[in-house]
């Protein structure tokens, strides 16, 4: 692929995501690419454990179904 085609395909997604959503995807994709480096590398950031070791709740709400007794009159 030359420069030319390069430009063209950025000029195109320019013009379909905007700059500001450009600049997002671009952020979000740069950090993902750093997170599989370091994962890959074994390097866990200070971050990751400090969430990885405080224990998840999950909140349960019980729902009360009311049932139909079927109707056994004919």
């Amino acid at each position: 692929m030359g420069f030319k085609e390069l430009i063209v395909i950025l000029v195109i997604a320019l013009v379909v995501f905007g700059t500001k959503r450009l600049r997002n995807i671009g952020g979000d994709l740069g950090s993902a690419i750093k997170n599989f480096k370091d994962a890959m590398n074994g390097n866990h950031s200070v971050e990751t454990l400090e969430s990885d070791s405080q224990p998840k709740t999950i909140e349960v709400k019980a729902v009360k179904k009311a049932v139909r007794k079927p109707n056994t009159k004919r």
